[in-house]
């Protein structure tokens, strides 16, 4: 309890320096799969400055997402807050590559050799834990028969079956 009351107190702090730079807080991931690669790609982009931020809070520095060390820890973050599982089991996410800009990170993902089996349950708290409003947009491309949908996420719904 004393760890959440810290957290929300940093993150209060943190966020109240930066309402002139943004007061929305969204992040957005397209699920699609490639039938020339045989795999699922997973694409998510978010607000350079929130990752930046979240990933101070967590560690208590910053990281340049150029180099691997800053990868790396994004990557331990993701693993853990983005989540897609099939028959009960935690579906391997392939870590393809990062992307850093002013005002964007966008990190490149794979499921090799598979397109999501019917009913995989994708858990989505990116960024939630650090930004209560942060809401999380998730479009996932039509294959198997199935229709294209789009999921919202936030911290009160972090967890969806996918179509």
């Amino acid at each position: 309890m004393l760890r959440w009351f810290r957290n929300a107190a940093l993150a209060a702090a943190v966020l109240s320096g930066t309402a002139t730079a943004h007061n929305y807080h969204m992040g957005l991931a397209d699920i699609g799969y490639n039938a020339d690669t045989g795999n699922t790609e997973i694409v998510h982009t978010y607000t350079a400055h929130d990752v930046e931020a979240l990933l101070a809070n967590l560690y208590g520095r910053q990281f340049d997402l150029g180099l691997d060390e800053g990868q790396d820890a994004l990557r331990r973050y993701l693993d853990k807050r983005f989540v897609l599982a099939a028959e009960g089991r935690r579906l391997p996410l392939q870590w393809v590559g990062v992307k850093a800009s002013a005002d964007t990170i966008t990190v490149y993902q794979q499921v090799d050799g598979a397109a999501l089996p019917a009913g995989t349950v994708l858990k989505n708290g990116v960024l939630t834990d650090f930004l209560p409003g942060q809401i999380n947009t998730v479009n996932v491309g039509g294959s198997a028969g199935r229709a294209a949908a789009t999921l919202t996420f936030t911290a009160a719904k972090e967890e969806q079956r996918l179509p």
